[in-house]
C-alpha cells in the first residue's frame, strides 16, 4: 500500500509537472501570435501611411478658402480637391517638377507658393500667359490689344489708386515707360508677360491681392489645377456649430471654372 501510495505521488508530481511545461508552450504561443498581429498592424499602419503620402505629394491635395478674393467663384468656407498631377506635382524640397499631363491655361484657377511671401499658399486665376500682352483701363482688362470677356469677374467699387509696390511694373511695360508711369490698381499696362512667367489676378478685382501689386508668378511655383469644391458652408454664420447648420450644400461636389 505505501508502495502505491508512493507512485500515484510521483505520477501526480510528474502529471502536475507536465501540466506546467504545456501550459508555458501554449503561452509563448499566444505571445508569439500577438506579437505577430502587432507587427501586422503596424506594418499596414505603415503603409497606409505611405500611400496617403504619395497620394498627397504627388496626386491630390485640399485647401480652404479663408479670403474673399475669387468671389464669386470661391467663397470663404470652400473647401477644395486641387488636383496635383495635372500640371505635375514638385518633388518636395525642389524648384524640379514631375511632367504632369497637361500645362496651365489661360483662365485655370490654381494654387501655388507666392514669392513674396514664405508659408503661405494662394489660389487665384490664370490671365497672362509667357509672351501675352496685359493691360487694364478702367476695370477692364486687355488682352493683346483686345478686350479680354471675363464673366467671372465681380467688383465691389472704387479702389484706383498706386501703391509703391506696383513700380515693378516698370521693368515689363511694352514700350519705352514714361518717367510718369505709375500703375494703379485699375489702369495698368501695357505689360509683357516674361517667359516662363504668368499674370495672376483675383475674380474680386477690387478685395484681391495679386500680380498687379506682387508681380509675375514663376511657373515652378504652381502646386495645382483646382478640380472641385468637396465641403462647404458658411464661415461668417453666428449661428453655432456653422459647419453642421450652415452647410452649403448646393456647392459641393461643383467642379470650379
Amino acid at each position: 500500500m505505501a508502495a502505491k501510495r508512493k507512485a500515484k505521488r510521483k505520477g501526480g508530481g510528474a502529471g502536475g509537472s507536465g501540466a506546467r511545461k504545456d501550459d508555458r508552450k501554449g503561452g509563448g504561443k499566444d505571445d508569439a501570435r500577438r506579437g505577430s498581429s502587432l507587427g501586422e498592424w503596424v506594418r499596414s499602419l505603415l503603409v497606409a501611411f505611405v500611400i496617403f503620402l504619395c497620394l498627397r505629394v504627388f496626386l491630390l491635395e485640399t485647401y480652404v478658402i479663408d479670403s474673399g478674393s475669387m468671389e464669386d467663384t470661391l467663397l470663404v468656407g470652400d473647401f477644395l480637391a486641387v488636383n496635383k498631377l495635372a500640371i505635375g506635382p514638385r518633388i518636395p524640397f525642389t524648384n524640379l517638377r514631375i511632367p504632369g499631363y497637361s500645362e496651365p491655361r489661360r483662365g485655370d484657377i490654381l494654387v501655388f507658393d507666392p514669392h513674396h511671401e514664405e508659408n503661405m499658399t494662394i489660389v487665384k486665376r490664370v490671365v497672362g500667359m509667357p509672351g501675352d500682352t496685359l493691360e487694364m483701363r478702367d476695370k477692364v482688362l486687355y488682352l493683346n490689344g483686345a478686350v479680354h470677356d471675363e464673366p467671372y469677374v465681380e467688383t465691389i467699387g472704387p479702389r484706383d489708386y498706386h501703391e509703391p509696390e506696383m513700380r515693378w511694373q516698370n521693368e515689363f511695360l511694352a514700350g519705352a515707360a514714361g518717367e510718369d508711369y505709375l500703375g494703379t490698381w485699375d489702369n495698368w499696362g501695357p505689360l509683357v508677360v516674361p517667359a516662363d512667367h504668368y499674370f495672376m489676378l483675383g475674380d474680386n478685382r477690387d478685395d484681391s491681392i495679386d500680380s498687379r501689386l506682387w508681380g509675375f508668378l514663376e511657373g515652378w511655383r504652381f502646386k495645382g489645377r483646382v478640380a472641385f469644391i468637396y465641403f462647404s458652408y458658411d464661415r461668417d454664420s453666428f449661428r453655432p456649430f456653422p459647419w453642421i447648420t450652415e452647410v452649403r450644400g448646393s456647392r459641393i461636389g461643383d467642379r470650379v471654372r
